[in-house]
């Protein structure tokens, strides 16, 4: 199955799952105004409030076009630089937190591999309202499976490749994520790579999210889990400065 994006479908998802912060945001902003003017304090300061919120409110948009629609994210064009496709694996994972849009690219990308999606997604530890509106639209790969985080029904050393996109940071709790990644591990075969692909809470993010970027993690902080998972080693490659790719081996 050939999937094809809508244009703009990238910013288009982010600003519908995050629509809360937006009103938030603008209400917010609308009362600051009206309390300045109120104060009558000078028209420097209040045009430094608002380009300080349409920064705030606009950057992530632009930041998300470019990351998502623009720069071959969905084509896996940073799939081909790892040379994944070369290597003919025979069984491939995908793991989702219950917004799934990468895994009939995937199929597409090894029609010859055996695919195996999980959605780890849980509404009582996954609260963030942007993945519950996420979830309601998301498209569901054939024979999807439900999953705790800590438990994958596959066996030891079974899979060539698992693929954590954009999803592993909705663990929030660190000790649920090394539980997780511990199973990653259990699952993958020797010669086998996970890989994962996140926003990093660092520089170039906070310039793009502001405070939206706590939501991310930072690169120690994937190190940590993934060494303390097992993994015998933890590379890194920045696809565009906003995005890391994690390339680990048992």
């Amino acid at each position: 199955m050939e999937i094809k994006r809508r244009k703009f479908q990238g910013v288009l998802n982010i600003l519908s799952f995050n629509r809360h912060f937006y009103v938030i945001g603008l209400i917010v902003l609308a009362t600051t105004l009206a309390g300045l003017m109120f104060f009558k304090v000078p028209d420097f300061w209040i045009w430094i409030v608002v380009a300080t919120f349409l920064y705030g409110l606009i950057m992530p948009l632009v930041v998300s076009a470019y990351v998502y629609d623009f720069s071959g994210y969905y084509d896996f064009k940073w799939l081909k630089k790892l040379d994944l496709t070369d290597q003919k694996p025979r069984q491939i994972v995908n793991i989702n937190a219950g917004f799934d849009e990468t895994s009939f690219i995937l199929k597409n990308n090894f029609p010859e591999a055996t695919l195996k999606v999980f959605d780890f997604y849980n509404a009582k530890q996954h609260t963030e309202p942007a993945i519950v509106r996420a979830r309601k639209v998301s498209m569901v790969y054939p024979d999807t499976l439900q999953i705790k985080s800590d438990e994958i029904p596959l066996d030891d050393q079974s899979a060539d490749l698992i693929f954590l996109l954009s999803a592993a940071h909705e663990i929030r709790s660190h000790k649920e994520k090394v539980a997780f990644l511990k199973e990653c591990h259990r699952i993958c075969k020797p010669n086998g790579e996970v890989i994962t692909v996140e926003h990093l809470r660092d520089f170039p993010n906070f310039l793009a999210f502001t405070i939206g970027v706590t939501h991310f993690f930072s690169r120690k902080a994937w190190e940590k889990a993934f060494k303390e998972a097992g993994f015998s080693s933890f590379e890194e490659s920045k696809f565009t400065p906003f995005m890391s790719i994690f390339t680990c081996r048992p």
